[in-house]
């Protein structure tokens, strides 16, 4: 069964004003640089974290900043150097394997039997490819030793379109804004037992913003003590009252202010810890009744509901998303479909939903798949990790557990065992077998009853579980019919009759000899 997250976030739009605009826009960018700066010499120190160098590195900011302020800027970039040696390790496992399969299959002869190669020229092309690739590997790995990360704040993406304008349709003013936005820092860690739970970006529950300036932009405060306060309000739709009863009791709230240079809007993002709730149930309560099977696709969730013994209830549903398009589509789209597929959850009273635990971290490489492109790209494109990081978030909230199987073979036993019965897809079979999993029951139904004229005449009725004997033993024998007289235990009623065979008469009749006249 799956924890529930140990983060909960909310999002609102500010509608700032254009001197609060202009502010936050300064403000952004001066922060920026320092954590770039930063940045860069976080990436100097190598792998090695020293807290000396910390301790030189918060000093130096807090010098043009706050105390506060270089705190979150070394915090951020500590985890953002963490986050692409993570990065650099599974560049090299992902290399290291796809070097592996390449040189593997160059050792079979050509045109043979799989996974050789079909041709002399894609053999060609394959020994090209392994020889870039461990040219590659061997860079890698040299940074990867000497703690060396490439990292640019902004986005290495962003960065490149600057010398594709022309392709990219943008103007050199509007890359410029989107440039200065990603590479802004506006963001405040929280503080338990301070005032409204942050003393950088402090927020009422009220709804009042007041950011603290540092020293080089003091110029520009409106509030007391160095403090900027913004004209607009901060209302918070979703998790509003979570969010209020927190900072009512001053506890920690961290907050990020984010401008979206596209659409030319500012968001804020408060972050908290949730609190410890009671414990969670043992995974056989949770699964000992009600359930539904979800099978996880390219385009739709397939789910069924199951009773305690593993029987499909009623029919299955189809809950369809759209992964094409942009980043912040797709999330969208997963979003939707999850909170009607959880809604659907609470109405049929079902406390857990059972999903495959899916992981495709270490199998995206081209040579895991053969030349089957299709399914390449549908690995490549379908996101597990945000998928089951939605999941287990929104469950979280609708009070529905999360339990994860595993996926080895449920599509093929659906098919083989629930597809043709239930006269169900091959997705919403695997649901069902899934759900199954998940409570401890087998994949495959019982063996088919006896034929028409070998069971009385009657076909028994298809059980599909062996959970609950009441529904799987045979039945009861019958009561005797009650007589009149009552049989002595230990004694037969009627002695043993001869046998009425002619052979066994023959044998036990004596011959009566004949006498002549």
């Amino acid at each position: 069964m799956l924890a529930p997250p140990t983060a909960v976030t909310a999002r609102t739009r500010l509608r700032v004003s254009t001197i609060d605009a202009r502010v936050l826009r300064r403000l952004g960018l001066y922060l920026g640089s320092l954590a770039a700066a930063d940045l860069m010499a976080r990436c100097r120190d190598g792998a090695g974290l020293d807290n000396g160098r910390w301790a030189e590195r918060k000093q130096w900011l807090s010098q043009r900043s706050s105390s506060r302020w270089a705190g979150a800027i070394t915090k951020a970039n500590n985890a953002q150097y963490a986050l692409a040696r993570r990065g650099q390790q599974a560049h090299l496992t992902t290399m290291g394997a796809t070097i592996a399969a390449i040189t593997a299959r160059l050792l079979l002869p050509v045109g043979g039997p799989k996974p050789g190669y079909r041709s002399t020229a894609q053999w060609f092309q394959k020994s090209r490819r392994v020889a870039a690739l461990q040219d590659r590997h061997r860079r890698v790995q040299a940074d990867h030793d000497a703690g060396t990360v490439h990292v640019v704040r902004g986005g290495r993406r962003l960065s490149n379109t600057r010398h594709h304008l022309a392709e990219a349709g943008l103007t050199e003013q509007q890359w410029r804004d989107r440039w200065d936005a990603a590479r802004m820092f506006l963001s405040a860690d929280g503080e338990t037992g301070k005032r409204h739970g942050n003393e950088t970006i402090r927020i009422s529950p009220d709804g009042v913003v007041e950011i603290n300036l540092p020293a080089e932009l003091e110029h520009e405060a409106n509030a007391a003590r160095g403090r900027y306060r913004l004209d607009a309000r901060a209302r918070f739709a979703h998790r509003g009252a979570a969010w209020a009863e927190r900072v009512a009791r001053n506890r920690a709230v961290a907050y990020t202010i984010r401008h979206d240079a596209i659409r030319d809007r500012w968001y804020l993002n408060a972050t908290w810890q949730p609190d410890a709730t009671t414990p969670q149930a043992p995974l056989s309560a949770v699964t000992a009744g009600m359930l539904v099977g979800v099978d996880t696709n390219d385009d739709h969730y397939a789910a069924w509901r199951l009773d305690g013994a593993g029987n499909p209830i009623g029919r299955p549903r189809r809950f369809a998303y759209d992964l094409s398009g942009s980043a912040t589509h797709r999330d969208a789209q997963l979003r939707h479909a999850t909170t009607r597929l959880l809604h659907w959850t609470h109405r049929s009273g079902a406390r857990a939903v059972a999903i495959e635990n899916l992981d495709f971290t270490d199998n995206r490489g081209r040579e895991n798949f053969g030349d089957r492109k299709r399914f390449r790209q549908l690995i490549s494109r379908f996101p597990t990790g945000k998928l089951r990081t939605r999941l287990v978030a929104q469950a979280h909230d609708a009070g529905v557990a999360i339990v994860a199987v595993d996926p080895a073979y449920t599509s093929r036993w659906g098919a083989e065992h629930w597809q043709r019965p239930t006269r169900a897809t091959r997705h919403e079979a695997a649901s069902l077998v899934i759900g199954r999993r998940a409570q401890g029951h087998a994949a495959r139904r019982r063996t088919e009853p006896p034929a028409f004229h070998q069971s009385d005449g009657m076909r028994p009725r298809q059980v599909q579980a062996t959970a609950v004997p009441a529904r799987e033993e045979p039945r009861p024998a019958r009561p005797p019919a009650p007589t009149r007289s009552t049989r002595v235990p230990g004694r037969r009623k009627r002695g043993t009759s001869l046998s009425k065979t002619v052979r066994d008469r023959r044998a036990d009749v004596q011959e009566t000899p004949l006498h002549s006249g």
